[in-house]
């Protein structure tokens, strides 16, 4: 469960306030809104990547997490470039969250080959970043918020800079993301045809505020 409550942000003259809204465990959540009005911003404080002014962040059995660091929340991110690591290949890309973690190499090498397989990507495991077209960067990217098997998956428009086919095999992916893993999901999108391809719950950031629009009991 992903649980905001009475969020408040302020960054230079931008500022929200008493935003709440709540991602039951084991769904996808879509949130959408006007270019500007906040949405990157929510998911950057839940993801411990921005302050917040006020209010709290809960994540399942964890409690309030908003003064934990990012790497304690247990949260995979994909930002809306991917930004992936331009030194490192796509092999080392996918392994750097379970390096962290210290993980035995072993088990890295297999969760690595697992995604490579099924993000059919396994051909591009010693390319860079900047020999990718913009699909592959994605699924790279998607990877490796995923590789360390996290309770909750974030992505700020992870679909937004790919043609229309590449974008249905993004679709598709994520679809499989929800059969093969309990994560709890918040997609940030301008897309209503996204939202209607993937989400359970269809959230909408307005006045100021997060309306359900789509969803829940």
């Amino acid at each position: 469960m992903i649980a905001v409550q009475s969020l408040g942000i302020r960054q230079g003259v931008f500022s929200i306030a008493e935003i709440s809204f709540t991602v039951p465990s084991g769904k996808y959540a879509v949130l959408m809104g006007k270019t500007g009005c906040g949405k990157t911003s929510i998911i950057e404080a839940i993801a411990g990547l921005r302050p917040i002014a006020s209010g709290s962040i809960m994540l399942g059995e964890s409690g309030d997490v908003r003064d934990w660091p990012p790497g304690a929340r247990g949260i995979g991110f994909v930002p809306q470039d991917g930004a992936l690591f331009p030194t490192m290949t796509v092999r080392e890309n996918l392994a750097f969250a379970l390096r962290l973690r210290e993980a035995p190499w072993s088990m890295i090498h297999e969760r690595v080959r697992e995604l490579a397989e099924w993000l059919e990507i396994g051909h591009l495991l010693d390319r860079y970043p900047a020999k990718l077209s913009g699909g592959e960067s994605q699924r790279v990217a998607l990877g490796r918020a995923l590789s360390f098997r996290p309770k909750y998956l974030l992505m700020d428009e992870p679909l937004s800079s790919l043609d229309e086919t590449t974008r249905e095999h993004l679709i598709k992916i994520l679809r499989d993301v929800r059969t093969k893993s309990d994560v709890t999901i918040l997609h940030v999108t301008h897309s209503r045809w996204e939202a209607d391809q993937l989400c359970d719950l269809l959230f909408r950031l307005e006045g100021g505020k997060v309306h359900l629009e789509r969803g829940g009991e």
